[in-house]
């Protein structure tokens, strides 16, 4: 019998099986370095690398309006579709929204655009509940920080790349206002690549482990099912503490890409920085992905460092934002810098875009750790990451229109700065009645078996995910 079970787990010992968590990991975090890493790049260069900004924003409130609310059912339809359709489906749509912007530079009608913006907030909110979902229950409980820096890695690969499709199309065109057509095209071939392989991602009950352990054993949901379940977080009190974490974490990229990379730099020099900014975010989640897996035994106390951490890195990262937007108002707006022409004056604000890119990626992977700490279901972790994707865009949707109606610069990061700092004492408050550590996990889980034992037929009931999932 020893021998048997030696060699069943000798079989999912390869960490690169093609239904190993790492691989499948890599696989969600390839599909968003196409689609979402793309649609990074093309937003940070400030108005879709318009000149005028009004159509990219009316388009991102479009977005983020329809993204709101798919976000939130994006987990419940996740557990009813599967994986590889909800994906599927949801990559097709960024191809659409780039196309809108290669449409606009021809004919400057913002219709397109607009309604390209509410088919992405429909995709994005089931491409990322679907991701959530994949990147919080596939890794094993103790190195869900690691795996979760990984795809932020993978996936910010995405924005460097696509940062530098603008910088070499137009490096030549040192006085140009907007992108030409190739840089368009581009986006929109790599969305294609990412839109197909969404197929090759596995259901989670198809996902083993390297000790023989499925990820978890779930079948197919239904619509009645989830609806109340999506409905009753809205009355979890676990939400309502990350709720202004949720709200902020999306808030801040209207002001800092138009109002900082879109203010302070020419259309080449927006490229290029680009490429640091989601360069920035693959360092940033790299550390805090040690610091929530690695540094400490404990994993409540993991979580408390890890916070801290970001709240001490977040507010000298604002405050220095604060002392560049002295200089400089909506009305009082400075000469735009090039990264070869301007000299040292470049130094300072490149400095300070790189260090929004490296808190974005350690706030939004130590959002992710929190979520993926609370449990362990594919079902349940799939509706967390919905409904905190949901709330971010309804955050952005109303970010994108208060630049739309010309609020100061100074008031927007004052905001953005407010809602950050609020949500460090919650997230903390959170871990410490919420989280639990690995062992308290483990005990809990031979209970909750020992229970099942007593209770003829449940442990089948529980299994039954994998024989009726595809």
């Amino acid at each position: 019998m020893g021998n048997k079970e030696t060699a069943n787990l000798d079989q999912y010992s390869s960490y690169f099986r093609y239904n190993s968590p790492l691989v499948q990991v890599i696989l969600i975090g390839l599909v968003c370095f196409c689609c979402p890493g793309m649609f990074n790049a093309l937003s940070g260069m400030g108005g879709g690398g318009q000149v005028d900004p009004t159509a990219a924003n009316n388009a991102n409130t479009a977005l983020y309006t329809t993204f709101a609310v798919f976000g939130i059912l994006g987990g419940g339809i996740y557990n009813i579709l599967g994986p590889r359709l909800t994906l599927f489906t949801g990559c097709s749509t960024y191809i659409l929204y780039a196309g809108s912007f290669l449409y606009y530079n021809h004919h400057r009608h913002q219709a397109f655009a607009i309604v390209a913006g509410a088919f992405l907030g429909v995709g994005a909110g089931l491409l990322w509940a679907g991701q959530g979902a994949i990147m919080t229950s596939y890794p094993p409980s103790g190195r869900k920080g690691s795996y979760i820096s990984m795809f932020w890695s993978i996936f910010n690969m995405g924005g460097v790349i696509g940062g530098l499709i603008p910088f070499i199309l137009n490096y030549n065109r040192s006085e140009a206002s907007s992108v030409n057509d190739g840089t368009y095209i581009g986006f929109m071939v790599f969305m294609a690549v990412g839109t197909i392989l969404a197929l090759a991602i596995l259901h989670p009950s198809q996902v083993i482990r390297n000790d023989g352990s499925v990820c978890t054993n779930i079948k197919y949901s239904d619509v009645r099912t989830e609806s109340w379940a999506i409905l009753k977080l809205f009355l979890d009190w676990k939400m309502l503490l990350m709720f202004p974490a949720f709200w902020a974490s999306n808030f801040f990229y209207s002001y800092q890409f138009n109002n900082v990379n879109g203010i302070l730099f020419n259309l080449r020099t927006r490229g290029l920085n680009n490429v640091f900014y989601w360069g920035a975010q693959m360092i940033g989640s790299v550390m805090i992905g040690y610091i929530m897996d690695l540094s400490f035994k404990s994993r409540r106390m993991r979580g408390l460092v890890g916070i801290s951490i970001v709240g001490v890195l977040g507010t000298a990262i604002w405050g220095g934002g604060l002392a560049k937007q002295l200089e400089y108002s909506r009305d009082d707006k400075p000469v735009k810098l090039d990264y070869k022409d301007s000299g040292s004056d470049f130094a300072g604000p490149f400095l300070l875009y790189f260090s929004y890119g490296l808190l974005d990626a350690m706030f939004q992977s130590m959002v992710y750790w929190v979520i993926g700490a609370l449990a362990d279901d594919s079902a349940i972790l799939s509706r967390y990451t919905g409904f905190y994707k949901g709330v971010q865009s309804a955050g952005a949707a109303v970010a994108w229109q208060i630049d739309t109606h010309k609020v100061s610069f100074m008031s927007q990061l004052a905001v953005n700065w407010g809602l950050c700092t609020i949500s460090y004492p919650l997230l903390v408050i959170l871990v410490v009645l919420a989280v639990k550590d690995e062992g308290e996990v483990e005990e809990q889980t031979s209970n909750e078996v020992s229970l099942s034992e007593m209770i003829p037929g449940s442990m089948d009931n529980a299994c039954g995910g994998l024989s009726n999932s595809s």
